[in-house]
């Protein structure tokens, strides 16, 4: 996918002199990009947010850019196309592996992890009529609704499913479309990697009752120790069918930037993105998990020093053996 600059979205701020101004700037960059996604998405309006947050505080240009996604942003962050991206820890560690789809058997370990962002859970729903009521109760050949195709769902669900033990046929849609397919009987189950509440199920609890299924502890411990994702709890208030949180797994979304950057240039990115919570919320709610306690949530990506020097500031201890060059 081209480039394309969001010409609108970038700010050169010359007001005043911010604390970062004091620094040493030596090879900071004139402007700088981050990678998002397609508009209309979670990952465009946060990106695209927190770098013209930082652009604003730093006093450079900077912007978001429309991207294809995690596997991309990897791979732009990689090569330095982008100085910042955004990812889920599934890409991450498919582009280290050398699988990433853009660039078979290069391993993309130029992309350091730069700070938590939020988490996409991992979800089971299926009609209360069926009976089904947990992931052992799914029948052999369950039609099994993931998603859009080479969605982050779509991507590792099936995997998941295969690793719990479950046969099925694959079927993919836009969720909206795949919640009317589950009332209608066409599939048996819909898989969700998504924020919670998902407004598919939602809108189903409105027109029919609903089995919203949770993993058990020992599938959730598979999972878990087969894919790069952590422990989740729906809660209860996410759904009126909900009693009580149900266990589950999400997986993290991580800022990333490439590992040749100034470690005082990203280590005030960094600043800018972690020191202030609410105004990160005021960019988008998703932003609540933007917070430093979750920098454990990464196991994949080595960190990039300056990123890593903030968080070691700041409570984390990321040790030398997770930090680029370390």
């Amino acid at each position: 996918m081209s480039r394309i600059k969001l010409a609108g979205l970038a700010v050169v701020v010359a007001l005043g002199v911010s604390p970062a101004m004091a620094q040493d700037r030596t090879g900071w960059p004139e402007s700088f990009t981050v990678g998002t996604a397609s508009q209309g998405g979670t990952y465009f309006a946060y990106g695209s947010g927190w770098a013209n947050l930082v652009a604003e505080q730093l006093g450079i240009s900077g912007g978001g850019e429309v991207t294809g996604g995690p596997m991309q942003n990897m791979a732009n962050v990689h090569t330095g196309q982008n100085a910042f991206g955004m990812t889920t820890m599934g890409p991450a560690a498919e582009s280290l592996a050398g699988t990433n789809p853009i660039a078979p058997g290069l391993a993309m370990d130029k992309a350091c992890a730069m700070f938590p962002m939020y988490q996409t859970p991992f979800s089971v729903t299926t009609l209360a009529s069926s009976g089904i009521t947990s992931v052992s109760e799914i029948p052999a050949g369950a039609k099994i609704g993931f998603g859009p195709a080479g969605s982050t769902s779509d991507t590792y669900f099936p995997l998941m499913m295969e690793a719990l033990g479950v046969e099925f046929e694959r079927r993919n849609g836009g969720w909206s479309d795949l919640g009317g397919q589950l009332q209608d009987g066409i599939i048996d189950v819909i898989a969700f990697a998504a924020g919670v509440p998902v407004p598919a199920v939602s809108q189903l609890e409105v027109q029919t009752k609903v089995n919203i299924i949770e993993f058990t502890e020992e599938e959730q411990a598979t999972i878990l120790a087969s894919f790069p994702v952590s422990k989740f709890e729906i809660p209860a208030s996410a759904y009126t069918t909900l009693e009580a949180p149900a266990r589950s797994v999400s997986m993290w979304n991580f800022a990333i930037a490439n590992c040749d950057l100034p470690e005082s240039f990203v280590y005030e990115a960094v600043n800018v993105v972690m020191s202030d919570n609410e105004r990160m919320v005021g960019i988008h709610k998703a932003a609540k998990s933007t917070i430093p306690e979750n920098w454990d949530k990464n196991g994949v990506l080595k960190w990039h020093p300056g990123a890593a020097k903030w968080f070691n500031e700041n409570g984390a201890s990321i040790g030398a053996d997770m930090i680029y060059g370390g």
